[in-house]
């Protein structure tokens, strides 16, 4: 963990003399009446302003964020068609083809989050991978929770939040578990020295074309990793949230659109929301806002180890307006703007990232 610097002040250094006519420092300061240099006029004069101008503006782009740098939407990441691709579940991120984008080479921070604690679930790949990046380059410590089939990629992030010079804190587990979430919060807060960002991101997706195909056992699991967990976790972890911290939950445009072959999947995705919404109104008084983030159509590992139908997933993405899924860098900024104190009047909120489908 980043150690803290405390401001100090030369006792021994003396204030500057002040004039008494004035009321300003003697030295190097002048007075508004003063003149600092003589101004020229005239076409010159207007060519060498220009001159500074443009100066100044190169030297403002070369420090600009890399993912606030203008281009097209529409091409900016690939686009089906895609090869046919399946995974065991969980899925990893490395073995797809493309790798997804989660910001690990264009995500650059400015202090948004400085000295902030944050929980992620999912945290290995996909979204919960970008966001925690993000936050780790905005300046928080960042635990992460996966499972430990997604170990691999898990050591990936571990390092990309260390060469961001905040403490990582790696913590695997099965959050169909309560005694787990509990225990999951619990390690996060210790190893961190609290809690100020809970992200309840974690989610089971598998598409069964037919309710009659869908087990017990596979409702269940949706079920138990989609809202139980957010439950069991999110109760923990209110306890040592102090006002001024932020919940952001991960909902889906499926809670306004289900998809045929997804329903409880989305089910769950529509119960997050309303889940965000209540909770919201419950512990304002706290000084806690509670958001979401309701994304589209998302290149992760979610989608070939189940979520979608291998074969379609081959034209994942071109019904959007944008005509290609988007990538987990992509939803980076809304998780970091909800984290942050910027978005203090945001509360009961549901942001759509969706490529302009309208939802929500």
């Amino acid at each position: 963990m980043a150690k803290q610097q405390k401001n100090t002040r030369d006792q021994s250094a003396k204030e500057p003399e002040t004039s008494k006519s004035k009321g300003t420092p003697k030295g190097n300061l002048t007075s508004r009446r003063q003149p600092i240099a003589k101004v020229s006029s005239g076409p010159s004069a207007a060519t060498t302003v220009s001159a500074g101008l443009a100066q100044q503006n190169q030297t403002t782009l070369s420090q600009q964020p890399q993912q606030t740098i203008k281009q097209n939407p529409l091409e900016q990441y690939p686009k089906p068609p895609f090869v046919e691709q399946t995974q065991a579940w969980p899925g990893l991120a490395s073995k797809m083809t493309p790798q997804p984008d989660h910001g690990e080479k264009s995500y650059q921070g400015t202090g948004r989050l400085l000295n902030r604690k944050a929980l992620i679930t999912g945290g290995d790949s996909g979204i919960g991978r970008a966001v925690a990046i993000a936050f780790a380059r905005e300046g928080a410590d960042v635990a992460i929770n996966y499972l430990p089939a997604e170990e691999s990629d898990a050591q990936e992030v571990m390092a990309l939040i260390r060469e961001a010079g905040r403490q990582a804190v790696a913590i695997p587990g099965d959050i169909r578990d309560e005694e787990f979430c509990l225990q999951l919060v619990a390690s996060a807060v210790r190893e961190l020295g609290g809690l100020d960002i809970l992200v309840n991101n974690a989610a089971r997706q598998h598409q069964v074309p037919s309710i009659m195909d869908l087990t017990t056992e596979l409702f269940d699991w949706t079920m138990k990793t989609n809202l139980y967990a957010m439950f069991w976790i999110t109760k923990a972890a209110i306890p040592h949230l102090q006002p001024g911290s932020s919940i952001i939950n991960s909902a889906s445009e499926q809670a306004y659109d289900p998809s045929a072959n997804l329903v409880d999947y989305a089910q769950t995705k529509a119960a997050i929301v309303n889940f965000s919404k209540s909770l919201s109104k419950q512990i304002v008084p706290k000084g806690i806002r509670v958001n979401a983030v309701a994304p589209g159509p998302i290149w992760t590992p979610l989608q070939p180890s189940g979520g979608q139908d291998p074969i379609k997933l081959t034209q994942f993405g071109a019904d959007t307006p944008l005509k290609r899924p988007g990538q987990p860098a992509e939803l980076a900024a809304s998780y970091v703007t909800l984290a942050s104190q910027e978005s203090s009047y945001a509360t009961g909120q549901v942001y759509g990232v969706t490529g302009g489908n309208g939802l929500p």
